[in-house]
């Protein structure tokens, strides 16, 4: 375990001995000051990520990047998924999705491409029309055909992409090896919400289609800040919460390897090891042991 590893989950540790509370509950002297961090607590916290720090080319011994699957379904990775219903939940506590949305729509995250090589770049428009679609239904043709003026908004279906149809994230990543350091690391460098193509969503005609897609891919980096300000429920301190950004450079997610950069052209898993699951499933933990091996075999003389 390297020492980001460590240092998170020693903190993690230490909170959760803490009575739960919420945010400033103690110290509060009418009811709307729960929440809210008073100015004592501001000028004690050092409210922005932990700064990366530079590496030089040099310094990597070995390096590989992945790319990985976070399914939602998972029992791990259910902080990513909710709140859903945001009505009564304050303004710090969203789903991850309705995070980087907000972020882009605001924008605080600028780095939005329609590709996981970040080579296309989207607009906030433009994601917008991978997230609605709006159907007129036969009844409302026939209306129209006989008065091309007539209202026919009831015949109209509206289908939206929203937080629950989120059916998991794909993320890019980088596992290298620091030689001046001696170990392991992890780099995030892309995550994508994944979800069913709107435009296939309550269509009949177009048979049992349940392609899974990518929205949108963020470049990370360029969303850390957001990630930091959001924060994930923590079940044993609700007084101390974790960041968004915390849990996914700490890699706490359960996920699968669905491709690797290799010399075939980045192939995926589904490409070489076909019609069997079991077999894609037990190849994804192939390539996860591999890279385990490299910060093992380091020690080994």
């Amino acid at each position: 375990m390297n020492r980001t590893k460590f240092l998170i989950l020693s903190v993690f540790l230490f909170v959760s001995a803490i009575i739960s509370a919420q945010s400033n509950l103690l110290n509060a002297k009418v009811p709307q000051d729960i929440g809210k961090k008073s100015l004592e607590k501001l000028a004690a916290d050092n409210d922005k990520p932990l700064e990366y720090g530079f590496i030089d080319d040099r310094d990597i011994y070995w390096s590989k990047i992945v790319w990985e699957y976070v399914d939602l379904n998972e029992r791990l990775n259910l902080p990513y998924y909710y709140p859903i219903d945001t009505m009564r939940i304050s303004n710090d506590r969203r789903s991850l999705y309705d995070t980087l949305l907000r972020g882009i729509k605001q924008g605080e995250i600028s780095e939005v491409y329609d590709d996981s090589y970040f080579t296309a770049k989207l607009s906030y428009q433009e994601i917008q029309e991978k997230l609605y679609r709006r159907d007129t239904i036969a009844e409302g043709i026939d209306v129209l055909n006989a008065d091309p003026y007539a209202d026919i908004s009831e015949y109209i279906d509206i289908y939206n992409i929203d937080s629950e149809h989120i059916e998991g994230y794909k993320i890019k990543g980088v596992w290298y090896i620091d030689k001046r350091q001696g170990e392991m690391k992890f780099r995030l460098l892309g995550i994508a919400p994944v979800a069913q193509d709107v435009q296939t969503i309550g269509r009949d005609d177009i048979g049992d289609i349940n392609e899974k897609l990518a929205i949108f891919w963020v470049f990370y980096p360029n969303a850390r800040q957001v990630m930091h300000e959001m924060k994930v429920f923590n079940p044993n301190n609700a007084a101390f919460p974790i960041s968004f950004d915390h849990l996914l450079n700490a890699h706490r997610f359960s996920s699968l390897i669905y491709k690797e950069e290799n010399i075939h052209g980045d192939r995926e898993v589904k490409n070489y090891v076909k019609g069997n699951s079991l077999f894609q499933v037990l190849e994804s933990e192939k390539l996860k042991e591999n890279i385990r091996n490299k910060e093992l075999d380091l020690w080994n003389y």
